[in-house]
């Protein structure tokens, strides 16, 4: 039966994103005209159209995806956790991206020297972690025992980090400090289908789980009363959040407390448990809330040049602690 509360909620979002992506979309220091993001012929593009090609409709694009993505993974991980601060970066996901493009950017590694560049070194550092991490799901029975080995494997590869940075060169350690504040603008229009055609995977396989979704809110031992595949599920659940959170690491680099604040943000404004409804929730607010925080960037380019990550953890961070402060109340 359908909640005529909560569609009017999701009516009401789905207003805001087109609204959210014009204003991301306009919000650049060169003012571009409608025409220009549709060019009549692609062989020959004006200046204008170059820059929406290349630029700002990729740039669209991945925000939209990182936010989605980051707010999906984290309801996926706060579901099977059973926690409202669990997020998508809790099974080290990042932690093995940010160790292999600190390899790249830090040392004389060269392998990921390659027109992939630092997207490859970190599409294979967060494949491995999460290889590894899917690998112990199937031998760790208890959740409480994956998180702790998940916070453990991102310990260690942090103090690796921390290591190569003691070591690092001025110029390197500063490139990979950069990196590490996330950006949205390294995607380039090639990349979109495949990126493209990954987030979609992601999202489609998140769909097929939402009723063993809605079985783990009761509690594992209980869902398996009932019939589910506990140990499978947990293994597609992670997953499917080392997809979103490899393919963003990757592309756009970390990006701070999207996935931590948005799946909380969403239940408190449906209400409701009912994963179908979440998990359209935040597909919507996620992308509005990342194209808001980026077209914010653009605005202040002039001015000061404020990465991703720093204002998503300005804003989120906060947020995070007023969840904790209802909780303790």
């Amino acid at each position: 039966m359908i909640n005529k509360r909560i569609l009017i909620y999701i009516l009401v979002i789905s207003a805001l994103l087109p609204i959210a992506i014009y204003f991301h979309l306009n919000s650049g220091q060169i003012a571009l005209s409608f025409s220009d993001y549709f060019p009549q012929d692609v062989s020959d593009l004006s200046t204008n159209e170059l820059l929406a090609r290349e630029f700002r409709i990729p740039r669209l694009l991945i925000t939209m995806i990182a936010g989605s993505g980051l707010a999906i993974s984290g309801m996926l991980m706060q579901t099977l956790f059973r926690n409202p601060l669990a997020g998508p970066y809790v099974l080290g996901i990042n932690s093995g991206a940010s160790l292999l493009v600190a390899l790249s950017l830090m040392t004389g590694f060269h392998l990921f020297e390659t027109e992939f560049g630092l997207i490859g070194a970190g599409l294979i550092g967060a494949l491995l972690s999460g290889l590894l991490m899917m690998a112990l799901a199937f031998r760790l029975k208890s959740q409480i025992s994956l998180l702790l080995v998940g916070l453990m494997f991102g310990s260690f590869t942090s103090a690796i980090v921390s290591l190569l940075e003691s070591l690092a060169a001025a110029e390197k350690l500063k490139s990979y400090t950069m990196w590490s504040m996330g950006s949205l603008q390294q995607v380039e229009f090639s990349q979109l289908p495949v990126i493209g055609v990954v987030f979609l995977l992601g999202l489609g396989l998140t769909f097929v789980l939402v009723k063993p979704l809605n079985l783990l809110v009761i509690g594992e031992k209980p869902a398996e009363v009932l019939g589910l595949n506990v140990m499978q599920t947990r293994f597609l659940l992670m997953a499917i959040t080392a997809l979103f959170a490899g393919l963003i690491t990757a592309f756009c680099g970390p990006i701070a407390f999207v996935g931590l604040a948005i799946p909380n943000l969403t239940r408190i404004i449906f209400r409701t448990q009912n994963h179908v409804w979440l998990v359209i929730g935040n597909l919507l607010i996620g992308a509005i809330f990342l194209l808001l925080c980026d077209a914010l960037i653009q605005l202040m380019e002039g001015r000061i040049a404020l990465p991703i990550n720093v204002l998503t953890s300005l804003i989120g961070a906060p947020f995070v602690v007023f969840l904790l402060m209802r909780k303790i109340k």
